[in-house]
């Protein structure tokens, strides 16, 4: 390709307990370029990187830098080397300052020790480089998602790194804040330094992607200048076939009303909310990050208080006091953080359905052990969770098999209502044709879904109808026939209010 490449791994293999995760892998990380790593959840990419990152060792195979062949034995040995990780669960410490984040661990100055004035000003010098609009001595904790991650990167800077590998950085971030992201990337790779970009959203990879790479079942596939191809391709290349619809959103009978929401408010979150959700139906709920479509799904669900407002269902005036109100009356919520909110990550597959389906597979608090096997058996067919066994570790699946599980445990259940909040986020394409394909499947059988995404193709693609917030405030409901990114845009950012 012409380029000069700073790093070189050629070959490289890696096992765990006797099972392949990598096979003779190549990946090439061309200096001042955004180089995209890509592939399905479970593909390999994140233990390719880790074993450049130092965190662990190849079994086989070379990793070159600067031409040279090299060992990395360790994060710090990356470090020294120049190449740092920033993580996907950011490594950030709550309670502590910006410039004490910064620094954490490092103790040299020329006096031999860090002053703090020093580290303050080396702090603020970067921070305002990057325009971050915020001070060094600014709590971790009091800041968004957004900036914490830049937080992150600005640390790589700082420590001269020339390889920043960027594991899915806009999977929590605002358009406004991925704006800025793609701003300090720019910045970097003129500078020279080498961004290694892991994401699975297509828009952003052909946005500011350099050159890309293809993994497939812990294998290289193969790799592209990002302007020669297409987005068919690429998927092709992923998942070793043609996603045939990405939304295979189907037309299916629209019932009764099942919900009706009439004009409640939670100060301080949003006011005067009210929309209508039909069986078979599934609404939409677009908005920017803040906007208040969670909070008014959790309120839904029972986690919030209401301070005005009723909720209906079957045209019944509710009290929905608590989630376990919420769940007793047929509604289920898969949360955004499916990591931290909908699975114990240390508990088998078989546990994590279970949990929720006790009234079902138990009597007198006993499991009935043959129930249990014969419900969980049935979720991982249904859905097709990749899966050597029930008895596999939550935290041990891909992405998208995680978002089946958390799945699993809600549509075992007679559920009505069912509310799906970034159902796809941080899931492969393959995995997400086959969350979609069951949204409309639930929809068939007469259940009401109220689908929360940032993605707007998402809310185009799979609603029936959409409801579009701004500020805590609903600013439209659209039909999907008359719905475009234009029309919903405007009403998420209130442009004509």
């Amino acid at each position: 390709m012409g380029e000069k490449y700073y790093v070189e791994m050629k070959n490289v293999t890696k096992s765990f307990g006797g099972v392949h995760a990598l096979k003779n892998v190549n990946f090439r990380i061309a200096a001042g370029k955004v180089n995209v790593l890509i592939g399905e959840n479970g593909a390999g990419k994140s233990t390719l990187m880790k074993i450049l990152a130092g965190a662990y060792r190849e079994d086989s195979g070379q990793i070159l830098i600067d031409g040279k062949e090299v060992q990395i034995s360790s994060s710090q040995d990356a470090l020294e080397k120049g190449i740092v990780m920033v993580y996907q669960e950011l490594n950030l410490v709550p309670g502590m300052t910006v410039m004490d984040n910064m620094y954490l661990g490092v103790e040299r100055s020329r006096k031999g020790f860090l002053s703090k004035k020093e580290a303050r000003l080396a702090t603020q010098e970067l921070l305002d480089m990057y325009n971050m609009g915020i001070c060094a001595e600014n709590l971790i904790e009091e800041l968004n998602v957004g900036k914490q991650q830049m937080i992150e990167i600005i640390k790589a800077v700082s420590k001269d790194a020339k390889v920043i590998i960027m594991d899915e950085p806009t999977s929590s971030l605002s358009q406004k804040e991925c704006e800025e992201l793609f701003d300090m990337i720019n910045t970097l790779t003129q500078d020279g330094v080498a961004i290694v970009y892991i994401s699975h959203r297509m828009e952003e990879i052909f946005r500011i992607g350099d050159y890309i790479t293809v993994m497939r079942d812990g294998e290289y596939i193969g790799d592209w200048k990002v302007k020669d191809i297409d987005q068919n391709f690429l998927v092709q290349q992923m998942v070793g076939r043609e996603i045939s619809q990405m939304f295979p959103k189907e037309i299916v009978p629209i019932g009764d009303t099942i919900l009706k929401v009439d004009n409640i408010t939670k100060e301080g979150l949003f006011k005067n909310v009210s929309f209508e959700l039909r069986r078979g139906e599934i609404l939409g709920m677009a908005g920017l990050i803040g906007a208040g479509r969670t909070e008014v799904a959790l309120s839904i669900f029972g986690r919030y208080k209401l301070d005005s407002g009723d909720i209906y269902l079957d045209g019944t005036k509710v009290l929905i006091e608590n989630p376990q109100r919420a769940i007793a009356q047929r509604i289920a919520y898969v949360p955004e953080d499916r990591k931290g909110k909908g699975l114990d990550l240390n508990s088998r597959i078989r546990d994590n359905i279970s949990i929720s389906n006790m009234d079902r597979i138990g009597q007198g608090g006993i499991v009935n052990t043959d129930r249990e096997n014969k419900l969980v058996e049935e979720m991982i067919e249904i859905l097709r969770i990749k899966t050597p066994s029930p008895m596999q570790l939550a935290g041990n699946l891909s992405g998208g098999n995680q978002q089946k599980v958390v799945l699993a445990k809600w549509i075992s259940r007679d559920i009505d209502v069912l509310i799906l909040d970034e159902p796809t986020r941080g899931v492969d394409v393959g995995a997400k044709e086959e969350i979609h394909k069951l949204i409309v499947e639930l929809a068939r059988k007469g259940i009401g879904i109220i689908m929360i995404s940032s993605e707007l193709p998402e809310v185009l693609g799979m609603s029936d109808r959409i409801l579009v917030m701004h500020e805590g405030r609903v600013t439209g409901i659209l039909e999907a026939k008359e719905a475009t990114q234009e029309a919903v845009m405007e009403r998420a950012t209130a442009v004509n209010k």
